[in-house]
């Protein structure tokens, strides 16, 4: 498994949008990739949508958002209007038409002796095909989740952590259990006291002395 600051593997690829270098893609920008084990598969008919839903919130975040399934090009534009039929949106971000496995491989999503010709799997097949990347601008890993194809994704959630991962590249903090934008944040456990105060002269609450809670720093 590929884990939390690894780089992540450039490749190229093509999409719904054009053929694509994945890092040259990305650019100075944050991004997520999420995967699908096939076309016209039910949750990620709704996954699809509501991620074209809420594009905007990680426009406004600086974040591109890439999708991935194990099916051909002309597959993808066949979906899209399904999605869009169904959920209400039609995907406003590319597609890797994934047909050789190279990605899903790269990305450990499926074993590197799978072969043959997509369309000839099932979503079973794949069904390991189901993981969100987040990617920093320095191409390194900062997230990774896996779901099961029974299970809808939390895409909310992963805006959640990529409010916390933007934050805590800039301030030496940490955030709590179920913080949302705008609540108080912990003072990192590298940060000394004297460190501490210079950097928040008002002070901190402190429950215990490894546990030092201040609001949120902006900035």
């Amino acid at each position: 498994m590929l884990a939390i600051n690894d780089t992540a593997p450039d490749f190229e690829a093509q999409t719904t949008e054009g053929k694509i270098s994945f890092h040259q893609w990305i650019g100075n920008s944050w991004a997520v990739l999420f995967s699908h084990p096939k076309d016209f598969t039910p949750v990620c008919t709704t996954e699809l949508g509501y991620m074209a839903r809420i594009k905007p919130e990680f426009d406004k975040r600086g974040v591109k958002i890439i999708g991935l399934s194990v099916d051909p090009l002309e597959r993808h534009t066949s979906w899209m209007k399904d999605i869009e039929e169904t959920q209400g949106y039609r995907p406003n971000y590319p597609m890797i038409a994934d047909v050789d496995y190279a990605v899903s491989k790269r990305y450990n999503m499926l074993p590197a002796l799978v072969s043959g010709d997509p369309t000839d799997r099932t979503p079973a097949d794949n069904q390991t095909v189901r993981n969100i990347f987040v990617i920093g601008p320095d191409k390194k890993i900062k997230l990774v989740m896996v779901y099961p194809m029974t299970t809808g994704r939390n895409f909310d959630e992963v805006l959640r952590v990529i409010d916390s991962l933007q934050l805590t590249a800039k301030h030496k903090v940490a955030t709590p259990v179920n913080w949302k934008n705008g609540e108080d944040v912990i003072i990192a456990g590298s940060v000394s006291d004297d460190e501490a105060k210079k950097q928040y002269p008002q002070g901190w609450r402190a429950p215990k002395p490894y546990i030092r809670i201040v609001p949120q720093p902006h900035g």
